[in-house]
C-alpha cells in the first residue's frame, strides 16, 4: 500500500496565507516552516519572496541564490531572485536571472516589465522596448486590470488591492509588482495618487532604481521639479551612465529653470548615447532656452538625422521662428506622412511643421490645411470640454464679487514680490516678461505651475469650488499666500525682490490672486483678437491647450477670458494694469515706462534694450524677445482670412483691434 504524501505543513499553509496581505509576519511563519522541512524548496522559496517583499532584501538573496543554481526552470524563483537583486542595485546580475524567468515563463507580464526596467537602466535600448512590448499584451490592452487600476488609485476602492492579487497576482508588498501598477497609473493619468505607492516602494527597497526613478517621474509631471530631482539623484549616482536616469534628471533642471545643469547633463547623454535622437531634441531645447540658437538648431537636425519620422524634432525646428525650410525640407516632411511608421502624434506635429514651412513660402491654402490637420489630430488626442470651462467662468464671475472683496480686505498675504502676467497664449506676454526681467529688481521666472495647483487643492478641499469661495475661512487666503511665495522659491535664482510669473492661464485665478497676495501686480497682455487666436490655432503646444484645437473653440475660451477680465475691472478698479500688444508695438518707450509705474519701479534705459538682457527663456517666443521689437508679425493671419470665418464669426464684436485699456 502506498502512503499519501503528507500535506503542507500549518506554517507554511499560514506564511502562503500572509505573504500577500502581511509580508513580515508572513517571514516569521515561513522561518517556522524551514525549521520542520529544512530541505524544502518550497518553504525555502516561501520565506525568501517574503523577505523581499517585508524589505529585508539581502537575507532574501542569501535565502534564494542558492535555489536558483538547482531550478533553472523555476521562473517564479529567477523573478524573486533578479528583482532582489535589482533593489539592491545589481543590474547585470538581475538581468540574467530575469533573462531566465522570461525564459522559463515568457507568459510573466511582471518578469518582462522588470527585466525591460533594468535593459533600459543599462543603456540597452532595443532590448529593453522588446521587453516592454512583452509586458504590453499582459496589461496595457487588458480592460478589467485598467479598471481595477483605476478603482485604486482613481476611487481608492479598498476592494481593489484584494482584486489585483486574486485576479492579476499583483502583490502590492511586492516593490516590482508596484513598479508596473504605477506604470499602468501613469498611463491611465493619475499621477497623484500613484506617488505614495511608489514613495512606499522606495521606502522598503531603497536602492531599487525603477522605483525611484518612475517616483521621480512622477513627482516631475506633477510639477514638483525640487522633489523630483532629490529622487532622481541616488538613481544617477547609481546609474551615471544611463542615458535613461541622465535624461530624465535634465529635464527636471529645465523644469526648475537651471538650464546650464541641464545642458551640461544633456551632453553626457548625447556623447554616451550620440544614437539617441530624444535626447539630441531634448538637448536642443536646452540649448534654445539659453540662446544659443545655431547649437540648438544643429541639434534638432541631429534629432532628424537619427530618426527623420520625427515630427517633434521637425515641429522644433519650425518652432525656433527662425528657420526657413528649403525645398528638399519640404518634400521630406511631405513624404514621412505616407510611412507606415509615421504615428498620430508625429504626423500632427508634422503637420504643423509643414504649415509653417508653407506659410513662410506664402503659399497660405495648403498651409492652412496642414494647420488644420494637425489641430484635428491634437483634438482627437485631447478633446475640450467647452461647457466645463465656461460653467466655471460663469461661477467665478458670480462667485468674487465686490462683497466678497469688501469682507476678505487685509485677509490675504502682504507680500509684494510677485507680479502675475496673464491673458492668452502668443499675445506678447514673453515680451512684457523681458522688459521687466531688464530691469534691476525682478526677476523672470518663466510660466510656474505654482498658482494652479495651489488652486486645485483649494477646489479639493472646498467642493463646488469656485462657488464655495465665499465658504473658505478667511485666514486660508493668507496662507495660501505665503505657500505661493515659498513653493516659487525654487524657481527663483537671485536675490531681486519682484519677481515675473507669466503663466498665462492665470487669468482664471484673478480674484484668488487679490484674495491672497493684494499687494501683487496683475498685468493683461492683449493683442489683436483675430491675430492672437490665429497665432495660437497653429502653435503645437506640448499639451494643456486643448482649447487651441478648433477655431471656434478658441474663439469661446477668448470670449469667456474677455468676460471674466472685463468682471475684475468692474469689482475691483485700477487692480490690473492692460497692455495691448500694438501700443507697445507703435511707442515702446511710453508703454514700458507705464509699464514700470504700475509696478512701482523707477525707469531703468536698459528696460528699452530688452533684447540684450542674457536669461533662459523657455516659451515659444525665446527667439522673437532676443530681438528688437518688430512689427512684420502683426497682419501675419491676413493670408489666412478666407479660412478664418468660424473664428471671426464666433468672436462678434470682438473680432476688431483691441480698445479697452482701464
Amino acid at each position: 500500500m502506498t502512503l499519501p504524501k503528507p500535506g503542507p505543513s500549518p506554517e507554511l499553509r499560514e506564511a502562503r496565507r500572509l505573504l500577500g496581505v502581511d509580508p513580515v509576519a508572513a517571514v516569521e511563519y515561513a522561518r517556522r516552516a524551514v525549521a520542520v522541512e529544512p530541505q524544502s524548496f518550497e518553504t525555502r522559496f516561501l520565506l525568501g519572496a517574503a523577505l523581499r517583499r517585508s524589505g529585508e532584501i539581502s537575507a532574501a538573496c542569501a535565502v534564494l541564490a542558492p535555489l536558483a543554481t538547482v531550478r533553472p526552470a523555476a521562473w517564479g524563483l529567477h523573478y524573486e531572485y533578479g528583482t532582489a537583486l535589482a533593489a539592491l542595485g545589481r543590474s547585470d546580475l538581475a538581468i540574467a536571472a530575469l533573462e531566465r524567468a522570461t525564459s522559463a515563463n515568457p507568459q510573466s507580464s511582471l518578469a518582462w516589465h522588470a527585466l525591460g526596467d533594468q535593459l533600459a537602466l543599462r543603456n540597452r535600448a532595443d532590448a529593453a522596448v522588446a521587453a516592454q512590448m512583452r509586458v504590453v499584451p499582459g496589461y496595457v490592452g487588458d480592460a478589467a486590470l485598467a479598471d481595477v487600476a483605476s478603482a485604486l488609485f482613481a476611487r481608492e476602492d479598498p476592494r481593489a488591492r484584494a482584486a489585483l492579487w486574486t485576479r492579476f497576482g499583483l502583490d502590492l508588498n511586492d516593490v516590482a509588482a508596484v513598479r508596473l501598477l504605477a506604470d499602468i497609473g501613469m498611463r491611465l493619468g493619475h499621477f497623484a495618487a500613484v506617488e505614495p505607492l511608489l514613495a512606499a516602494a522606495v521606502a522598503t527597497a531603497p536602492a531599487f532604481a525603477p522605483a525611484r526613478f518612475s517616483l521621480a517621474l512622477t513627482l516631475h509631471r506633477l510639477e514638483r521639479g525640487a522633489e523630483a530631482l532629490t529622487a532622481i539623484e541616488p538613481v544617477v549616482e547609481a546609474y551615471p551612465g544611463s542615458a535613461m536616469v541622465v535624461g530624465l534628471q535634465a529635464a527636471i533642471h529645465m523644469q526648475l529653470g537651471n538650464v546650464a545643469q541641464a545642458i551640461d547633463a544633456y551632453e553626457g547623454v548625447v556623447r554616451t548615447t550620440p544614437e539617441d535622437s530624444e535626447m539630441w531634441h531634448a538637448y536642443g531645447h536646452a540649448l534654445r532656452a539659453i540662446g544659443r540658437q545655431s547649437d540648438a538648431v544643429a541639434a534638432y537636425r541631429r534629432a532628424i538625422a537619427i530618426a527623420p519620422g520625427s515630427g517633434e524634432a521637425w515641429w522644433s525646428l519650425a518652432n525656433l521662428k527662425t528657420v526657413r525650410f528649403d525645398a528638399e525640407d519640404i518634400a521630406r516632411m511631405q513624404a514621412l506622412p505616407k510611412a507606415a511608421s509615421a504615428n498620430p502624434g508625429d504626423r500632427a506635429y508634422l503637420d504643423f511643421a509643414l504649415g509653417k514651412a508653407l506659410e513662410d513660402e506664402r503659399r497660405y491654402a495648403e498651409a492652412f490645411d496642414h494647420y488644420a490637420r494637425g489641430n484635428a489630430a491634437r483634438k482627437r488626442l485631447e478633446p475640450h470640454d467647452a461647457a466645463a470651462h465656461r460653467r466655471f467662468v460663469t461661477q467665478s464671475i458670480a462667485a468674487f464679487d465686490t462683497s466678497l472683496f469688501v469682507r476678505a480686505a487685509g485677509a490675504g498675504c502682504d507680500a509684494i514680490g510677485p507680479i502675475f502676467v496673464v491673458g492668452m497664449p502668443r499675445s506678447g506676454s514673453t515680451l512684457v516678461e523681458q522688459i521687466l526681467a531688464s530691469h534691476s529688481q525682478v526677476e523672470g521666472a518663466s510660466e510656474l505651475p505654482t498658482l494652479t495647483a495651489l488652486a486645485r487643492d483649494l477646489a479639493t478641499a472646498n467642493p463646488g469650488y469656485p462657488s464655495s469661495i465665499s465658504q473658505v475661512p478667511l485666514e486660508t487666503f493668507a496662507e495660501l499666500g505665503r505657500a505661493y511665495l515659498k513653493q516659487t522659491e525654487v524657481y527663483r535664482s537671485g536675490d531681486r525682490p519682484l519677481f515675473v510669473d507669466k503663466f498665462p492661464g492665470n487669468f482664471l485665478h484673478g480674484g484668488l490672486i487679490h484674495l491672497m497676495l493684494p499687494n501683487a501686480r496683475i498685468i493683461d497682455v492683449r493683442r489683436d483678437p483675430v491675430a492672437c487666436c490665429f497665432s495660437i490655432f497653429k502653435q503645437a503646444f506640448a499639451r494643456g491647450q486643448a482649447y487651441s484645437y478648433d477655431l471656434e473653440d478658441l474663439a469661446h475660451y477668448y470670449r469667456d477670458y474677455v468676460a471674466l477680465m472685463a468682471h475684475f475691472d468692474t469689482v475691483l478698479p485700477g487692480r490690473v494694469h492692460r497692455i495691448v500688444y500694438e501700443d507697445l508695438v507703435d511707442d515702446a518707450e511710453s508703454e514700458i515706462r507705464r509699464l514700470l509705474g504700475y509696478c512701482g519701479l523707477a525707469f531703468e534705459p536698459h528696460c528699452l534694450r530688452f533684447f540684450e538682457t542674457g536669461r533662459n527663456v523657455r516659451t515659444p517666443s525665446s527667439e522673437q524677445v532676443r530681438r528688437p521689437i518688430f512689427r512684420d508679425a502683426l497682419d501675419q493671419w491676413r493670408g489666412f482670412e478666407p479660412w478664418l470665418g468660424p473664428l471671426i464669426e464666433t468672436l462678434g464684436p470682438l473680432a476688431r483691434p483691441v480698445t479697452d485699456r482701464p
